[in-house]
């Protein structure tokens, strides 16, 4: 799928999957996974090497670690979406006995799921040991990782960046979603992160931003650029500046959905703001 209105589409679908999912059960983290939708359909539909079927070591193709595991809706719908397991299995999530529980768990060998990843600051070191196992094993395809910018605050974030640099581990691609919002308000108020481009150079990265971290178009700029580098010496940084709740008016500009269910009301209005667009599960 290259066509930036075909994507377009298929975020707009993702959209409403999540805001259904989370609406369903009362629960779930509806903002940071609005915000991370156009990046998560373009690195699946457009920008990853991947192969039919699923198996856990992941020989010969792409491989995504999502470590923000919170905002699972968006990465449970693309999955579906994407072909890993069918689309009518998003009605389970959060149920009892679902294998979409809350964070990504591979408890229960759901297909596209690698790591738990509910504790936070742990998807870059997960990521960096299997960027090196594709080394060892002559493997050139890349390593991706998504994080959320308050998970910054880990220190386990940044005992990896060193360490990436200091290994030459260039063939992962580490993107921050720099939404600047966190579960108790904004990432400035709560503990600031300063100069996140200067920060991830000083360790030894090789940093890019994306300004428009919810334009298609410019997201499939980034991600190309961002492949262009890796293979030279240096792990790879996306900053990518999104917006939290991203495609619901009322959502956006604000932390106050990051962890909170809208309202049979509000799910009305949030689904005809993103029109049907691939077909309700």
């Amino acid at each position: 799928m290259s066509n930036i209105s075909q994507l377009e589409d298929f975020a707009t679908q993702v959209r409403r999957d999540i805001l259904r999912q989370v609406h369903a059960v009362s629960s779930g983290h509806p903002g940071g996974s609005l915000g991370c939708t156009e990046f998560l359909v373009t690195l699946y539909q457009e920008i990853m090497n991947r192969k039919d079927g699923f198996d856990m070591d992941g020989i010969g193709e792409d491989i995504f670690y999502l470590s923000n595991g919170h905002i699972s809706p968006v990465i449970y719908s693309v999955l579906a979406r994407s072909g890993y397991f069918p689309v009518e299995e998003l009605s389970t999530f959060r149920k009892l006995g679902s294998r979409l529980q809350g964070h990504p768990s591979t408890h229960d060998g759901l297909p596209g799921v690698r790591i738990a990843s509910g504790s936070l600051g742990q998807g870059l070191s997960v990521a960096l040991g299997t960027a090196q196992a594709k080394k060892i094993n002559n493997d050139d395809n890349l390593v991706y990782t998504l994080h959320g910018d308050g998970e910054l605050q880990e220190g386990q974030i940044w005992e990896a960046a060193i360490y990436a640099a200091a290994y030459k581990v260039d063939n992962l691609i580490a993107t921050v979603d720099y939404n600047g919002q966190q579960i108790d308000g904004s990432t400035e108020e709560v503990c600031s992160l300063g100069d996140l481009n200067a920060k991830f150079t000083a360790f030894g990265w090789d940093v890019l931003e994306v300004k428009e971290g919810n334009n298609i178009e410019a997201i499939v700029n980034g991600l190309k650029e961002a492949k262009s580098r890796t293979g030279k010496g240096k792990p790879v940084c996306i900053l990518l500046h999104t917006m939290m709740g991203n495609g619901v008016d009322f959502m956006m500009h604000t932390h106050a959905w990051h962890g909170k269910a809208p309202s049979d009301e509000q799910l009305e209005l949030a689904l005809s703001q993103n029109p049907e667009t691939l077909g309700d599960y």
